[in-house]
């Protein structure tokens, strides 16, 4: 199919749209940041205002990149940018028009970065998103036609790798923790690090931490490029799943990546995370910091477990085809059915 895909052309974005392409499509990618004036001054303008005063910039530039194109779909992953006006265009482009989303617009904690994107919603034919509480919270806004589904890993950015000595010398290490810092995450680490968990920790922003002090020896700074995520996440005997309080996650995609990766996932015990894995075989679970601690020192003083357990998560990911690809099937036979009721 001819699918117009809007979104960033980076991160968990790009690997969707690569996923388009290895099912046979043919997408037409147009990032809509690129259409913002003054790039690096309005994205944060756009963040802080819900993109104030910049529909009309973004809307043209969609409008000019694709030109007098015609597609059989559009695909607009995440849509901050996206207004009523730009989704009314694109509708005269294509029979359906999705919006695919992994944040929470309907929380707290991103202020009014989604004003634009709220207005949008009613327009588009489908609204994809893995949270309940985003799904119950678009049907009390009107729109009518919601698709709740899973994060998913993804079959090539989260394969399994071969690590070179030189990769085992730079990311081995007991636990790690891969996320941007917030504010609940600080807890839970610092404690996991006063019990004598042996913990690495990547991400940004964690300068920000009130536990910084503590937590400092144990941080690796900055993104992690390329397959280098996949290395720091592989380079662990245990990964440690935390979730987003403000999203109200029930499970993020760190919790289908990490078994895909063949690495043994202990998380948050969750209903979701209670679904997708059987606690103790397939995955590890933790009600507090402290359950978490004694789950990870427990498991460090048993290696044929944590093999086997993560061995066990790998296979159910793949038995339950927790991967782009299905995703992004379904995702369009659901958007075009929409459609065309």
């Amino acid at each position: 199919m001819r699918i117009l895909y809007i979104g960033p052309d980076s991160g968990t974005c790009r690997q969707r749209r690569f996923a388009l392409e290895r099912l046979g499509h043919q997408p037409f990618v147009v990032d809509p940041f690129a259409a913002l004036p003054l790039r690096r001054w309005s994205h944060g303008w756009s963040i802080k205002t819900g993109a104030l005063g910049l529909q009309g910039f973004i809307r043209r530039g969609i409008l000019s990149a694709i030109g007098e194109r015609r597609f059989d779909l559009v695909l607009v992953d995440g849509g901050e940018l996206i207004g009523p006006a730009t989704v009314k265009a694109l509708k005269q482009r294509a029979p359906a028009v999705i919006l695919f989303n992994l944040d929470h617009p309907f929380g707290l904690r991103d202020g009014v970065r989604w004003r634009l994107w709220l207005k949008a919603l009613p327009f588009y034919d489908l609204f994809a998103t893995p949270r309940m509480p985003t799904a119950d919270a678009a049907r009390a806004a009107g729109m009518a036609r919601v698709m709740q589904m899973d994060f998913a890993a993804d079959e090539v950015a989260h394969r399994p790798l071969a690590l070179t000595e030189a990769d085992r010398a730079r990311f081995s290490a007991d636990v790690v923790f891969v996320g941007t810092w917030m504010p609940e995450r600080g807890p839970v680490l610092k404690r996991l690090v006063e019990r004598g968990v042996p913990l690495r920790i990547y991400g940004d922003r964690w300068f920000k931490a009130p536990e910084f002090p503590e937590l400092a020896p144990y941080i690796v700074p900055g993104q992690l490029v390329g397959d280098d995520y996949a290395k720091a996440l592989q380079g662990g005997r245990i990964a440690i799943g935390l979730l987003s309080k403000g999203n109200e996650d029930l499970h993020t995609t760190r919790s289908l990546e990490i078994p895909a990766m063949g690495v043994l996932l202990c998380a948050e015990r969750t209903s979701d995370h209670e679904r997708m894995y059987q606690d103790g075989v397939e995955a590890v679970f933790w009600r507090d910091a402290d359950e978490c601690a004694d789950q990870c020192l427990a498991l460090l003083a048993d290696p044929e477990r944590i093999k086997a357990i993560a061995a066990a998560g790998h296979r159910r990911v793949i038995a339950n085809k927790a991967f782009n690809e299905p995703l992004m099937t379904r995702v369009i036979a659901e958007g075009l059915a929409a459609a065309a009721r």
